[in-house]
């Protein structure tokens, strides 16, 4: 029967099957670069308390590369995954977010940065898994401890609901996290677990997992 079609056939087949495949290549790009900064900023110097806040965080947001650059007029923006911590201590699938700001003020240079959220209260968790919210206005942020000792404890005790830690390359003067916008990323979450899911059911109702997450959740387990 039409043996000429056959291979076109076969190959169409071929497509479908990969198809489903490729569009999630960019999202687990950014899954495993996560896994990357996460083990990065762990064993950087400049935290040495990072562990001892990722075992109290309720949830964090990893943003492997956040790029910011601006000369008077500034902008920072990125993607990064969110996971939330359950009861048993166990860490949920990645739900895809996007950070971004924009500024006036003195500020000149190119910075990239790996940052790393630590979600501390009920309050911050909240506003996270909102489909948007502004950080400082909706939550508070704040800078994470560098160094250790009795300083970097005390920064701890204060209160935020949110602490950023950062790993940079570049040089860049001025800006801050008040008043980046997160957003959830509904159609990268649509397109690594193959079906429309609230950041609800993917992080707090346990409805998603792509074993391509697995050595993330693995690591931020500290397996």
């Amino acid at each position: 029967m039409f043996p000429r079609l056959r291979p076109f056939l076969v190959l169409a087949v071929a497509l479908l099957v990969a198809a489903p495949a490729m569009a999630q290549q960019e999202q687990q790009d950014l899954v495993d670069k996560s896994r990357i900064s996460l083990n990065a900023l762990r064993n950087d110097p400049d935290h040495p308390n990072l562990n001892t806040v990722l075992n109290r965080a309720k949830a964090v947001l990893i943003i492997p590369s956040l790029l910011k650059a601006g000369f008077i007029l500034g902008g920072e923006g990125g993607s990064g995954v969110l996971l939330v911590r359950n009861a048993n201590g166990e860490w949920s699938a990645p739900a895809f977010y996007t950070l971004a700001s924009g500024s006036i003020g003195l500020q000149v240079g190119v910075q990239n940065a790996e940052v790393l959220f630590t979600v501390m209260t009920d309050k911050g968790l909240n506003q996270v898994i909102k489909n948007q919210f502004k950080m400082g206005a909706d939550a508070s942020v704040a800078l994470g401890p560098i160094g250790g000792g009795i300083e970097a404890a005390t920064t701890l005790n204060m209160g935020a609901d949110i602490y950023a830690f950062s790993r940079t390359k570049g040089a860049f003067a001025g800006g801050s996290f008040e008043g980046s916008l997160i957003k959830a990323r509904e159609e990268w979450n649509k397109l690594y677990y193959g079906q429309a899911l609230s950041v609800d059911d993917i992080v707090m109702n346990g409805k998603a997992h792509n074993a391509g997450a697995d050595p993330l959740r693995q690591a931020l387990a500290g397996r």
